[in-house]
């Protein structure tokens, strides 16, 4: 057993160095800056601009939902009066498993298509970069492409309209897939995957569902607090984490509250591209990589499950990164400068309790069952010390406490099952 132990141990070190490698580069490497259009009608200015450019025939990649509800209207109408072509893939689900992202590849062949716009959710924009890199690297399948700088040849050019603050996705380097064979997600990562303009169109978000509102904002928190309190945090992934939770902690329960509220919406959707923004050069940390194992195991949505699991990382968390949530609770204005560093970080993390609860968000993930959590405590941990600089480090047995926490109700009451005892 101990031979076997080592043995796990000295490969995970060595996957942990290269798959670290590869995370250091995207932290130096330069990274695109999209032109950002920001306030009502911009997702039709964007049109115009990207009718201009003279691309053959665009793809547009959303969801049935959006494309139902008129909302691609201002940009298509744009396009049409810039005489640009386009076309629509609106089939789109949460996730994006890789078989639908197969159609859009077919889809965008035979249309002839040379750009995409991505126009949506999370699940819009990673499909649309999924297919950006997958035709311009048509000898690789979505599964060889998974993984840092897998194509060798430039992504087709991507816009992106994001209709949620959340992803972040407007301005990030990566792509998150689902793997329904394996039922995992697999990310694609290159900076040339990062969009050439975005839209923030606070107009398109006024229809949110509140717990959509609230699940999506507290993802972009997220982003921002674990680009914050990682070991890859810098100057610049600070100001703009920073600014992240101050308009988060401004905005959100305003835009979750009165969802037509465009000021609100707006400041949330800066909140997000600001948080996309940090940890795409700092990265994130344990609530992602648990929160990747719900979504894979039971197609938990993002943001819900990142959501869910915030508050329980940064209790553990705590005692390693007091000074930085300080910092972060000054920001959301929970405090002032002057106060005990111990002080200040409780009352963030008191804070972000009680914002969850202000919006709804549950305290246990339904899915969850005592039996899985064994092997996603391990796949979390596998992800997180592979490839993320988290501040304070998890065994399994942690994790595993960690995610029992959220077991709903019924199950929770269950006795966790006896572990066996090593040998040797």
């Amino acid at each position: 057993m101990i031979s076997e132990f080592l043995s796990e141990s000295l490969r995970t070190t060595a996957l942990s160095a290269a798959m670290r490698g590869a995370g250091l580069a995207v932290r130096f490497l330069p990274i695109p800056q999209p032109t950002i259009l920001v306030g009502p009608g911009s997702s039709g200015r964007l049109g115009q601009t990207i009718a201009g450019f003279g691309h053959g025939r665009i793809l547009i990649v959303t969801d049935s939902i959006i494309s139902k509800l008129g909302l691609l209207d201002d940009l298509t109408n744009a396009l049409t009066a810039g005489g640009a072509e386009y076309v629509i893939f609106d089939a789109i689900t949460p996730d994006a498993p890789i078989p639908l992202i197969e159609e859009g590849i077919d889809f965008y062949w035979e249309h002839g298509c040379d750009a995409i716009v991505a126009f949506g959710g999370g699940s819009s924009m990673d499909a649309s970069k999924a297919i950006a890199a997958a035709v311009s690297n048509p000898g690789k399948t979505l599964r060889e492409l998974a993984g840092y700088f897998k194509g060798l040849n430039t992504p087709v050019k991507i816009y992106a309209v994001p209709t949620t603050a959340g992803t972040g996705s407007e301005v990030t380097v990566a792509a998150v897939i689902s793997d329904p064979k394996s039922h995992t997600k697999l990310v694609i990562v290159d900076t040339r995957l990062v969009p050439k303009m975005a839209a923030l169109d606070p107009c398109l978000m006024t229809g949110l569902p509140p717990h959509i509102t609230a699940a999506t904002g507290i993802a972009a928190l997220t982003h921002a607090i674990e680009a914050f309190v990682g070991h890859w945090a810098s100057p610049s992934t600070d100001d703009m984490a920073l600014s992240a939770v101050g308009l988060i902690f401004n905005n959100l329960r305003v835009a979750y509250n009165d969802g037509k509220n465009l000021e609100a919406r707006e400041q949330m959707a800066l909140a997000a591209t600001y948080a996309g923004f940090a940890f795409t050069r700092a990265n994130v940390g344990y609530v992602h990589a648990i929160a990747h194992q719900f979504g894979g195991k039971y197609h938990t949505p993002h943001g819900l499950a990142n959501a869910i699991m915030l508050p329980l990382v940064l209790k553990y968390s705590l005692p390693d990164i007091t000074d930085r949530l300080a910092l972060l609770a000054v920001r959301a204005k929970l405090g002032q400068e002057n106060e005990a560093e111990e002080m200040l970080a409780q009352k963030f993390v008191d804070a972000v309790d009680q914002l969850n609860r202000d919006l709804g968000i549950p305290t246990f993930l339904a899915a969850l069952k005592e039996s899985d959590i064994p092997k996603l405590a391990e796949a979390a941990c596998r992800e997180a010390h592979t490839g993320y600089p988290v501040p304070r480090y998890m065994t399994q047995a942690i994790c595993e406490d960690i995610i029992r926490q959220v077991l709903p109700p019924a199950a929770s009451t269950r006795k966790p099952a006896r572990r066996r005892k090593k040998v040797g």
